[in-house]
C-alpha cells in the first residue's frame, strides 16, 4: 500500500499527523465508507520518530496492521518531522503528488484548533495542498519533473473533530463497526499497552476501552444512533427534500 506502487484512486482519504490519529477519530467511518464500497486512504505525514513510546519502525508495522482491520484501499506515510510539521511549499507539494495520484472526492482533515500543534498545522496544510492540487501551471520546482501529474482537487474536506469542543456539523453512524475500529487503535500496541515508559502520559490500557466507547456513544446520541464520529463543514448544508433530513427533532 505505497505511494510508490503508481495511481490509486480512492473515494475518501483521512490525512493525519501521526500514525493512529486516523484510528482514534475517523476510523469508523473509514469502515462505514468502505462497506459501502468505497475506496479509503490514509495518509500520514509523519513516522512517528519522535513519539514517547515505540519505534518508527514498530509504529509502521502498527499502522500496515490497521489499515487492514479497516478495509483501507491505500496508506502511507510521508517523512515529514514528528513534533514539527511546518507549513512549506515544499510540504504542500509533498501532499499534492499524494492527491494527484489518488484523486479523492472527499479529504478529512484533523480540526484545526488541537493541543498537538502538528494536528492544527496538519488542517491547515493539508486544505491548502488541497487547493495547489487543482493548479495546472503549478511549479514542482526546476528539479523536479511531474509530467504526467493532472490537476485534481478534492469535492470535499471535512474536519474530524472528535476531540474538538465544538458543534458537529454531521455525525458519522458507526454503530455497526465499533468492535472493529477499536480492534484497529489497539493494534497499536507499542502506543496502548501497559507498560513503564510513558505510563504518566498514558491512559491504561484497561480504560482505552470505556473512554473511546463513551465518546462515540455521546456523539451517537446526538444524532439518535448508538455510536457515532463527529465532523464539522465550513460551507452550508444543502437539502433537496424536507422529508428525507434524518434525525428526529422532537
Amino acid at each position: 500500500m505505497s505511494a510508490e506502487s503508481g495511481e490509486l484512486r480512492t473515494d475518501v482519504l483521512a490525512v493525519a499527523a501521526h500514525r493512529d490519529d486516523v484510528e482514534q477519530t475517523c476510523g469508523g467511518t473509514l469502515l462505514r465508507m468502505a462497506s459501502r464500497g468505497l475506496r479509503t486512504g490514509i495518509l500520514d505525514l509523519t513516522r512517528g520518530e519522535s513519539g514517547t513510546r515505540g519505534s518508527a519502525e514498530e509504529r509502521g508495522r502498527e499502522a500496515a496492521e490497521a489499515a487492514r482491520l479497516l478495509g483501507v484501499s491505500w496508506r502511507d506515510a510521508l517523512d515529514l518531522p514528528d513534533g514539527a510539521i511546518e507549513n512549506t511549499l515544499e510540504n504542500r507539494i509533498k501532499i499534492v503528488r499524494v492527491l494527484r495520484r489518488l484523486r479523492p472526492r472527499v479529504v478529512i482533515l484533523p480540526y484545526w484548533q488541537a493541543r498537538h500543534p502538528d494536528h492544527s498545522i496538519v488542517a491547515t496544510l493539508g486544505y491548502e495542498a488541497s487547493f495547489l492540487s487543482g493548479l495546472a501551471r503549478l511549479d514542482f520546482g526546476a528539479e523536479v519533473a511531474e509530467p504526467a501529474s493532472k490537476p485534481h482537487r478534492p469535492f470535499k474536506i471535512v474536519y474530524a473533530s472528535l476531540y474538538a469542543d465544538v458543534r458537529p456539523s454531521f455525525i458519522v453512524d458507526i454503530t455497526p463497526f465499533i468492535e472493529q475500529r477499536h480492534a484497529a487503535l489497539m493494534a497499536y500496541r507499542s502506543q496502548y499497552a501497559n507498560q513503564a515508559q510513558g505510563n504518566a502520559l498514558f491512559v491504561p490500557e484497561e480504560e482505552i476501552r470505556e473512554r473511546t466507547f463513551a465518546e462515540a456513544r455521546h456523539y451517537g446520541l446526538l444524532a439518535g444512533v448508538k455510536y457515532g464520529e463527529p465532523f464539522v463543514q465550513k460551507e452550508v448544508g444543502l437539502v433537496d427534500d424536507l422529508t428525507l433530513v434524518p434525525v428526529q427533532s422532537i
